[in-house]
């Protein structure tokens, strides 16, 4: 594999504590395909991972719970012919679910007070909108 997997800042996914498994691909491949394991499944004990901060590691449980079986969670790949190129999907797909699952949640949004100018100008354009639509009938042309 190319180097650890980055989570976010200086937290990466720990290579001892990955389980990989591989087996025959379903994928492209021809006879290829009938003789080679090349479909990885990547399996990460996210409930009893010490190298994530308690904080992340909570978070991740909560938002990632109906994605886990026991605490751990699994990453499938089989769309490339070579093992190689599909641990390294799996790695980077298990890397980018732990960033989403573990990122802090977005900041509360502000209600904002609408200026009187601004109601004003919009209650103004309605009522000239009305008085338009109301000279175009033609009562009191007699």
């Amino acid at each position: 594999m190319s180097g650890p997997h980055v989570i976010r800042g200086s937290v990466s996914l720990p290579e001892a504590e990955l389980k990989w498994r591989f087996s025959r691909s379903s994928g492209p491949g021809g006879q290829h395909v009938n003789t080679s394991d090349s479909q990885v499944e990547l399996r990460f004990d996210l409930a009893a991972t010490e190298a994530l901060p308690p904080v992340w590691k909570e978070r991740a449980l909560e938002r990632l719970a109906d994605r886990l079986m026991d605490g751990v969670l699994t990453v499938r790949a089989s769309e490339h012919r070579s093992q190689w190129r599909n641990r390294e999907t799996a790695a980077v797909r298990m890397a980018s679910l732990l960033a989403e699952a573990t990122a802090p949640p977005p900041r509360p949004r502000r209600k904002t007070k609408i200026p009187r100018g601004v109601n004003e100008r919009r209650l103004r354009a309605k009522k000239q909108r009305g008085d338009t639509k109301r000279g175009r009938s033609g009562r009191g042309w007699d």
